[in-house]
């Protein structure tokens, strides 16, 4: 499943390419021609993004909210666009660019409302942190800040600190990849509980992840490790994985920790498979 930078990328490659121009609208699927209808030829008038979910807003039509969960895929090309296959969920299309939507868990037309509604129920993204912006008392912001309502729910939390980074309520937009790497770059065992952590060591996660998925969008790829411990001041061979970017641990399980030298060790942790480095990330 993306995380959270490739969503809030997408909201940008929607924006760049769309944004305050009319577009034609069609759901060549068939299970979006609603709603494909009702914003056909109104403008693009923002692109926002909240963890895992993107939003596509069209004026008085409402938003497009789409979730792309495992399997959902969004693919941009010049103009003009080709035939749309029959799988194509949504597709928009400009005078420059078109943007085809497969297979998403969710493409949905809602109101200002409804998509508050997600908002409310949804943890900080780090990705909408602003370190260096006014907040609402006009006081200038910190990632500590934004991460607060977070730092709330973790600090009275018995459960993992590994469960709890991969709660959407908790924390939004953070996945397996950027879980497992944020705990071993800050030394935390995964198992450790929410409410073991002390405040310097969250302060230090929140931070980290804003830093990392900042990096993430605008590369568009994970990438988690120190420049000392890059292949070429390694001398070591780059990673090859379908995902790219360097990283510590993420399936790298059975192979030698590039700090320690011990071995990297997996175990699925509520459905999903948790990396960690034993001699790195102790109790």
């Amino acid at each position: 499943m993306p995380e959270g930078h490739t969503i809030h990328r997408l909201a940008a490659d929607y924006r760049e390419r769309f944004a305050d121009r009319p577009v034609r609208a069609s759901s060549p699927q068939g299970k979006f021609a609603d709603g494909a209808a009702l914003i056909d030829r109104q403008p693009l008038t923002d692109a926002d993004a909240h963890g895992k979910h993107l939003f596509l807003g069209f004026g008085a039509a409402g938003w497009v909210h789409i979730h792309l969960g495992l399997f959902g895929k969004l693919t941009f090309g010049a103009a003009p666009a080709p035939p749309p296959t029959d799988t194509v969920r949504l597709r928009l299309s400009g005078p420059d660019a078109y943007a085809d939507l497969r297979g998403p868990t969710t493409c949905g037309l809602i109101t200002d409302a409804e998509k508050q509604a997600i908002h409310d129920r949804l943890g900080p993204d780090p990705l909408r942190a602003a370190p260096a912006h006014a907040n609402a008392a006009g006081a200038a912001g910190t990632p500590s800040d934004d991460g607060e309502p977070a730092w709330q729910r973790i600090s009275r939390s018995r459960t993992t600190i590994a469960t709890l980074l991969m709660d959407q309520k908790v924390i939004a937009g953070v996945g397996n990849v950027y879980r497992a790497e944020v705990l071993f770059r800050h030394g935390i065992d995964p198992y450790r509980a929410g409410r073991d952590l002390n405040r310097a060591e969250w302060d230090a996660i929140w931070a980290d992840l804003i830093a990392l998925m900042r990096e993430g969008v605008r590369n568009n790829r994970i990438d988690t490790v120190r420049p000392e411990h890059l292949p070429e001041a390694m001398g070591r061979p780059p990673r090859v994985d379908d995902h790219g970017g360097e990283v510590y641990v993420y399936r790298r399980a059975r192979q030698p920790c590039h700090i320690c030298g011990g071995e990297i060790r997996t175990a699925e942790l509520a459905a999903r498979n948790l990396f960690w480095c034993p001699g790195c990330q102790r109790r």
